[in-house]
């Protein structure tokens, strides 16, 4: 027997299988009936079947087991099943562990034939295989997408949400913090909190660049025309008062004029600077510049100190490029992600513009960034 015809005329049993074996898996919330557990696997089996019933030529067969079939315009069963899967409490694992299952349950009844004499094709257990795999990949990719949806949807509104108590918590902190009548202990309180919530907003502003960027073409800029050397001396200015033991040699020399977003490169002067701050040795001072040369304007931050690992420096900028577990082992929480030079290699990026980075234990760490100082 054909494995299309024996998956037809033996759908009922097959479906009992895949529902019995859901019904193992623990998923929080409500447990599920008998149509939720059984979510699209009619539909999945009915469109093998017909994929097993269809000629296909053996070079559209060979790119189908690579993953190269033409992709569908329409989602598949394979692709809304793993939604809902998601929907409902299934991790990743306990969903590939249905497929599994569901492999197993088809061939061991259709390989129960061959004890009655029954003649079994060979060639339709390799393309049942193929065509399991190929809805295996299609659920696999499409739960990523949605856990990926999710996870920037959920840092959007707690990165909004937080804005609103974040900015009352700081602004009653810079009142006591000026106030006359604070003064010994509780200035320092109030210079304290007023520090760590300044420091927690612009975290949580990264944290909405980074979804910005995840779910858009990229951190929106308004070009205007603007001197960047202000912008610059004011984040200096601002750094040394927060981090009174590290020493920054600016000396601002000729303006840097063109169409930037102001407040789009104060955060990459902060980040750069911070970074070389919190990394540096503070035995040695950070040098900092910028200059103008040949249509575009100069930033560079260079600092002592632990060079950067050569294995980290190819995805310095990419905070998920980064993260290893290893690496949280070894730094613990304090190691973060890395949203600060990413967050400013996107904004450089938004303004046709390069960043850079060399570090080695002789010459220190230096960060370059190029940016035109005109349209494009």
């Amino acid at each position: 027997m054909r494995l299309s015809d024996f998956i037809i005329k033996n759908l009922e049993p097959i479906l009992q299988a895949w529902e019995d074996f859901a019904r193992t898996i623990e998923v929080p919330g409500q447990e599920l009936d008998s149509k939720g557990l059984r979510d699209h696997a009619e539909q999945m089996l009915r469109a093998i079947a017909l994929d097993l019933r269809t000629t296909t030529p053996p070079q559209e067969r060979i790119a189908q087991s690579q993953g190269n079939d033409p992709v569908e315009q329409l989602e598949t069963a394979a692709e809304v099943h793993a939604v809902t899967r998601l929907l409902v409490g299934f991790t990743l694992d306990q969903m590939v562990s249905e497929y599994r299952a569901l492999r197993a349950s088809v061939l061991s009844q259709w390989l129960g034939q061959m004890k009655a004499g029954t003649f079994l094709d060979v060639d339709d257990m390799i393309r049942f295989n193929g065509a399991i795999d190929q809805a295996l990949a299609e659920s696999i990719a499409s739960y990523s997408r949605a856990v990926e949806a999710s996870r920037n949807v959920f840092l959007g509104i707690l990165g909004h949400d937080l804005r609103t108590p974040l900015g009352a918590i700081l602004l009653g902190a810079d009142v006591l913090r000026r106030s006359k009548k604070v003064e010994g202990r509780e200035a320092k309180v109030a210079l304290g909190i007023f520090t760590s919530v300044r420091r927690a907003s612009r975290i949580v502003s990264d944290l909405l660049d980074l979804t910005r960027c995840q779910m858009g073409p990229g951190i929106p800029v308004k070009k205007v025309e603007i001197d960047l050397k202000p912008l610059c001396i004011r984040i200096v200015e601002e750094i040394r008062t927060f981090h009174p033991s590290a020493d920054i040699i600016f000396k601002p020399e000729a303006s840097a004029l063109g169409e930037f977003d102001g407040a789009r490169m104060e955060q990459v002067f902060s980040n750069l600077l911070s970074n070389a701050v919190q990394h540096g040795d503070h035995e040695f001072p950070i040098e900092v510049s910028l200059d103008s040369s040949d249509g575009s304007v100069l930033f560079v931050v260079h600092n002592r100190g632990e060079p950067i690992p050569e294995h980290v420096l190819p995805f310095i900028f990419s905070p998920m490029g980064r993260f290893s577990q290893q690496t949280m082992l070894d730094a613990g929480h304090s190691a973060g992600l890395g949203l600060g030079l990413y967050i400013a290699s996107e904004i450089v990026t938004a303004h046709s513009g390069s960043i850079d980075v060399t570090s080695d234990k002789l010459h220190g760490t230096t960060f370059l960034v190029k940016v035109p100082a005109g349209k494009r």
